[in-house]
């Protein structure tokens, strides 16, 4: 018999059960006092931990946070790097001159309408809806009076027709489906022959699911020579400028910047530029340093030649405008709807130069 069994025999039964009693609050204090002790131990070791993860994760943000300076170096880079790319080389050249065939004294324009991939920029592929696998179509050059026949074979994947924009010619090759003719079908030929009527800066584009041929590319410009040209109309370089927002994004002849093609004179020029819009949007052509004189709108002369710095190109409408090369730099030229032609990342889309060399 132990000593703790002893002990109990010799208490009177009622104060055995308060001692135990006793025995089991003072063990449950105990107990507690210990997981107290305990967890105020864990509790002190704690905040050094913390303070000390906390100081770590306010190091590691602010030096992955780039002071301003940081900032404004990176974003310069990448606006510098666009301009040091351009005139950027690219696969692919539109509004190439078109020599006519010339038969029975008609001169005959030969277009194939294809779909193919076109580098709108730098590595930068787009699908394209294109007259002879260019972008815009190649050029059609003619004078005022002359006969003309334009062969459109169609290998696309759908109808197309063709319109002579701005051109007034005769009802029948005016090129609207269902209204002047019907479609043209993917592997059929149509021929549009008229004597040109008017003089002056016009287009031809499709005029068959428009919106989406006319994104792609489907566009080109006819230019027609007048019979008797004007004096104002006498320069040393004469050259054109295609606008298009489609499907391809904001362009100058099927190109975004830095892929679009500088305008080069020498002092003491003067040089003949010609806008068309073929997009959706407003586009108003500033250049810096040099005013325009216009001439000419939509094909017809302007009763007196004005000037400006900044001309707005609505959808479809044609400008002439004289720009006297008098001062000698690289003059930026490019749309004044900002986003059409900067970002963050620098200068692009519809954005070139006007190079006036001494």
């Amino acid at each position: 018999m132990s000593n703790r069994k002893q002990r109990d025999e010799n208490i009177p039964p009622g104060d055995q059960r308060e001692s135990r009693r006793r025995f089991l609050r003072d063990g449950a204090l105990t107990a507690i006092a210990v997981s107290a002790l305990a967890a105020c131990k864990r509790s002190d070791a704690a905040p050094p931990s913390t303070a000390a993860a906390g100081h770590d994760m306010k190091a590691a943000a602010a030096a992955a946070t780039p002071s301003p300076r940081e900032r404004a170096d990176a974003m310069d880079r990448l606006h510098e790097a666009a301009m040091k790319a351009f005139p950027a080389k690219t696969r692919g050249k539109g509004n190439e001159l078109l020599a006519p065939r010339v038969v029975a004294g008609v001169k005959i324009f030969d277009l194939t309408a294809r779909e193919i991939q076109w580098e709108v920029a730098p590595g930068q592929f787009v699908a394209a809806m294109a007259y002879n696998e260019q972008v815009p179509g190649p050029q059609i050059r003619v004078r005022e009076g002359d006969r003309v026949r334009v062969v459109l074979k169609n290998e696309l994947s759908e109808s197309t027709a063709i319109h002579f924009h701005g051109l007034e010619t005769p009802n029948d090759v005016d090129g609207v489906p269902f209204i002047t003719q019907p479609p043209v079908k993917p592997g059929e030929t149509h021929s549009y022959e008229f004597t040109v009527p008017n003089s002056g800066s016009h287009m031809y584009h499709s005029h068959h699911n428009s919106t989406k041929q006319v994104g792609l590319g489907m566009l080109g410009a006819f230019i027609v020579e007048p019979k008797r040209p004007r004096k104002i109309e006498q320069v040393d370089r004469d050259y054109l400028f295609i606008l298009n927002d489609g499907l391809h994004g904001y362009t100058f002849n099927g190109k975004s910047f830095p892929a679009t093609e500088p305008l080069i004179a020498r002092v003491g020029e003067k040089i003949r530029i010609r806008y068309m819009n073929e997009g959706m949007m407003i586009h108003p052509m500033h250049l810096h340093g040099l005013h325009m004189t216009v001439i000419d709108k939509d094909g017809w002369p302007q009763p007196s030649p004005w000037r400006c710095d900044t001309l707005n190109v609505a959808p479809g409408e044609r400008w002439d405008v004289i720009v006297d090369c008098s001062r000698p730099g690289t003059w930026a030229f490019h749309c004044h709807i900002l986003p059409h032609a900067e970002s963050d990342h620098g200068m692009f889309g519809m954005v070139t130069a006007l190079v006036v060399q001494a």
